[in-house]
């Protein structure tokens, strides 16, 4: 049976099309790399300074229909020891952070190596450092933040619990009335929340805080006075005695432009994409002007 040669043609633009919708993506990925490399070189050079950026997007990232959640690895840490291993001594470091938090260890690694450059460490964070990330921002010399961007309590958590509140259950009730797991999670959390205690502290001193006060900033930040999702403002964390700073350079922004959500099915929220210039407001009438009588 012969084919006529419009139906093969056809074919054939199906086939191309099929390839091209199947390389789009790869395609499009890529571009978005070499502009999120483009726009990282030219931090660089306007700062003179290595660009670290810890970016987990954590909103409708899925596969095979199952929810995956980005947290700090130690796929992570060891990518960000990496970057500062080559990294000249004298040469500042600026990390962007956009995270939730993670492993204790991971976020651990990073603060201690940050600690030990020798020059300048710079954190930005343009929306959220919670947890980890909070660890993290505390290892640099300086927070920027954006005006309304948040940082997070470092308390530890043990399971799915706070672990100063498994410690509370055992000193609230009688040992009798408490099983052995939850005395076994309660041994647990009194070292995790003494380690944490001491990290912090050890951070802020390395950084030249006062030890009185260090002490008194870990012990707010660790010992679960908030929950673990608490915000940490701007405000609050240069009361805390923080050197936080509100003046977020522009081309952080663009940068967290190339770092996207993944697209949902519906979206919660819609906005032209433009920036807006405030235009001059049309003439109002003048107001008559009446007498005032002044009474003695």
């Amino acid at each position: 049976m012969e084919v006529s040669p419009l139906s093969a043609l056809i074919s054939q633009l199906f086939w191309l099309f099929f390839i091209f919708m199947m390389l789009m993506p790869m395609v499009r990925q890529r571009m978005l790399e070499s502009a999120r490399l483009s726009m990282i070189r030219q931090i660089e050079k306007m700062r003179g300074t290595r660009v670290i950026v810890l970016i987990h997007r954590q909103e409708a990232l899925s596969f095979f229909g199952i929810p995956v959640f980005r947290f700090i690895s130690v796929e992570d840490s060891e990518e960000v020891l990496r970057a500062i291993r080559m990294t000249p001594p004298d040469m500042p470091i600026d990390i962007i952070l956009h995270t939730p938090g993670g492993l204790v260890l991971a976020s651990q690694q990073i603060a201690c190596a940050l600690c030990d450059h020798k020059a300048k460490v710079t954190a930005f964070v343009p929306h959220y450092a919670m947890s980890g990330g909070t660890l993290i921002a505390l290892a640099a010399d300086e927070i920027v933040m954006d005006p309304h961007a948040v940082l997070g309590p470092v308390d530890p958590q043990v399971g799915q619990f706070p672990a100063a509140s498994i410690l509370k259950v055992v000193e609230q009730k009688p040992i009798s009335e408490v099983d052995d797991q939850t005395l076994i999670l309660a041994d647990i959390s009194r070292k995790a929340l003494a380690q944490a205690l001491e990290l912090v502290r050890n951070v802020l001193v390395a950084n030249g805080m006062p030890l009185e006060q260090a002490e008194q900033v870990a012990d707010k930040l660790t010992q679960g006075y908030y929950t673990h999702d608490y915000a940490i403002t701007a405000d609050e964390a240069r009361a805390m005695g923080l050197n936080v700073r509100t003046d977020l350079p522009q081309e952080i922004y663009q940068l967290m432009a190339l770092y996207p959500q993944p697209v949902q099915r519906t979206a919660g929220v819609d906005y032209v994409p433009v920036p807006y210039h405030p235009e001059p407001a049309p003439p109002q009438p003048q107001r008559p002007v009446r007498g005032r009588r002044i009474r003695n």
